[in-house]
């Protein structure tokens, strides 16, 4: 079969196969062109979620007639020359108007500001129809008709005008987010009128116009620097989640990407702190060398690959963790509204209880350890067997009762102890033998006993996981696991982390494992699929975490049946000892499956609810 030069416009519309996707892909191209030009005011409209129509006007710098003849051929562009290393735009394949021109009927009309005159160009599957000179104020007006009529096959692969009009939207939150000196409007048939006014170098009102006006009042500032690298942004705290990770916003030298690895790192940086099936609210913006970062991985930018992905995996975990550290044990305040909520007529409750573990300690002498990721081995009985506890021998647990006052946040305290100095006041009374109330300097505190002490065993017991290596049970047949030689070498890279983690492998030929140890706490274990899942994980995200989060996992079960139990009543002293201890606990804020260990309502909320205020 002979060798044949493709037309023009057909190549076109392969490169918009990938370019544009969907309408959302359209917007994003053209709203990164206006940045790039400089505007300070960009507004879109659609009709048909984008389909029947999408126009992005712009007050940037703008464009002159010869300008619009280049702009829609391919590979033209005005922000790179000869190297791909040093990208500082948005744009830079100069393919986004050529691949639209090629599926829909484009339409640009631009002046810039210091000329009289505008001009405008159209173009309809991949021909130009007319370049003339036209009315327009300074800036661009970019309009798309009858996206992919050119190529009705992939109008058949667009969702809902619904959907496609929210993946819009999405898109516009995202770049109001990265520039919050931009102000944006989006509106259509299909949608309300949606504004964010510009806000200057204030980020976080950005993203309290984005993301609610509750994330200010429940994020947590980033500010951390390794190497070169640089984040920046806001972090939820763990008890104010969403139901999905939409939430979850990531820039990359102010570029909007969702990357796995960043979502990877916000995952684990949040471990043992958010309920099963609940994520995070953070918004986080890196700012390293253009020359360590590959924003050229493919036409929709928003993938990117990073010099050293270790890196900036461990500046993620780093940076959020030591921000929950400091400031993530309070209760987000959505906790208050929904207290002040249930006192009103006609509130029914919404809240979801998380998933636990789906068996007791007293009900069978062993049964299956299982995670959300899937499940292996066995756990100890309800006594945690002789060797799981030895794992923990000489470990002191947090207690409820008052220590001696060796420990000034332990001391003694009466009923009627003044509630300054303690940012959780002082007990004042036990609701129903499970709720401690206590009274701050301006309102009052609600904490569920158990599962504060639950919290406390648990950070206890990490801090032991953490100290040295773990104990291991030797196999006395060493266990061989068939793998793929690529995942073989992948898990020796990580051979001496899991060796501290009480599993020892070493290598047996060119595409096995043996496995001589595994961890004690985990008792009998099914060595093969630890080892086929950990190869899994290593694979897609570089890392052997699963092994410690089961580990913890295991721990966290031990304390949740170790720690104060509901319905126990407690005196004075101890309600006041198990508050100081949660003031100094990391992570205090929420249990080992992510529920809120305690509600603060302030005494305006009070006030308000007697018509006080």
């Amino acid at each position: 079969m002979a060798i044949r030069q493709l037309s023009e416009t057909l190549i076109n519309q392969i490169a918009a196969g990938e370019v544009i996707e969907r309408p959302a892909s359209a917007a994003k191209e053209l709203i990164e062109n206006a940045l790039d030009a400089g505007a300070t005011r960009i507004e879109i409209a659609t009709s048909g979620g984008g389909k029947g129509l999408l126009r992005v006007s712009d007050n940037g710098s703008g464009m002159e007639a010869a300008d619009l003849e280049l702009a829609v051929k391919r590979h033209c562009t005005s922000k790179i020359s000869t190297t791909l290393d040093d990208i500082r735009t948005l744009g830079f394949r100069g393919e986004a108007l050529p691949s639209i021109g090629s599926v829909a009927k484009l339409s640009i009309s631009s002046r810039r500001k210091d000329s009289a005159d505008g001009s405008e160009i159209a173009v309809a599957g991949g021909k130009v129809l007319h370049l003339r000179p036209s009315a327009a104020n300074p800036g661009t007006i970019v309009e798309v008709r009858d996206l992919f009529f050119a190529t009705p096959a992939r109008l058949k692969f667009l969702k809902t005008e619904k959907a496609e009009a929210a993946a819009i939207t999405d898109v516009v939150k995202r770049m109001a987010i990265a520039f919050p000196g931009v102000r944006f409007v989006i509106s259509g048939t299909d949608r309300s009128t949606l504004e964010f006014p510009a806000t200057g170098e204030d980020h976080l009102a950005r993203m309290a116009q984005v993301l609610g006006k509750e994330f200010r009042d429940n994020a947590i500032e980033l500010d951390a620097e390794r190497e070169g690298i640089t984040l920046t942004g806001f972090a939820g705290v763990p008890t104010f989640n969403r139901g999905n990770s939409a939430h979850q916003y990531a820039f990359v030298n102010g570029r909007p990407v969702q990357d796995k690895l960043i979502l990877s790192a916000i995952r684990g940086a949040y471990a043992e702190t958010i309920p099963g099936g609940r994520y995070p609210v953070a918004v986080l913006a890196l700012t390293l060398d253009p020359a360590l970062v590959d924003v050229n991985v493919h036409p929709a930018k928003s993938d990117v690959r990073f010099r050293d992905p270790g890196l900036v995996r461990g500046l993620i975990v780093g940076a959020v963790r030591e921000a929950l550290a400091r400031d993530g044990s309070r209760a987000a305040t959505t906790g208050a509204d929904d207290m002040l909520r249930s006192f009103r007529p006609g509130f029914k409750p919404n809240y979801q209880r998380p998933q636990q573990a789906a068996w007791s300690a007293e009900t069978s002498p062993s049964r299956p350890f299982q995670t959300a990721n899937g499940g292996f081995g066995q756990i100890p009985n309800g006594r945690f067997g002789e060797r799981l506890q030895a794992s923990f021998d000489g470990l002191s647990m947090p207690t409820a009762r008052a220590e001696p006052q060796a420990q000034a946040w332990q001391q003694p305290t009466s009923a009627e102890e003044p509630p300054r100095r303690y940012p959780l006041g002082a007990a004042r009374a036990q609701i129903h033998e499970n709720y401690i109330v206590a009274q701050t300097d301006d309102g009052l505190v609600i904490v569920d006993q158990h599962a504060a002490h639950e919290r406390l065993v648990f950070e206890a017991m990490r801090k032991a996981l953490h100290s040295k290596r773990l104990p291991s049970q030797v196999l006395l047949i060493p266990e061989i696991v068939d793998l793929p030689e690529e995942d073989c070498d992948r898990l020796m890279v990580h051979a001496e982390g899991l060796g501290e983690l009480g599993l020892a492998i070493e290598r047996f030929g060119p595409g096995a494992i043996a496995v001589r140890e595994t961890p004690a706490m985990l008792g009998e274990v099914d060595a093969q699929g630890l080892i086929r899942q950990l190869a899994d994980e290593i694979a897609e995200w570089d890392t052997a975490s699963g092994l410690s989060a089961k580990l913890e996992y295991v721990a966290a079960t031990m304390a949740c049946h170790g720690s104060v139990r509901s319905g126990r009543r407690l005196r004075p002293e101890e309600m006041n000892a198990l508050l100081r201890q949660m003031e100094v606990t990391p992570g205090s804020g929420q249990c080992n499956h992510g529920r809120p260990t305690y509600i603060e309502l302030k005494l305006a909320d009070i006030e308000r609810l007697f018509g006080r205020s």
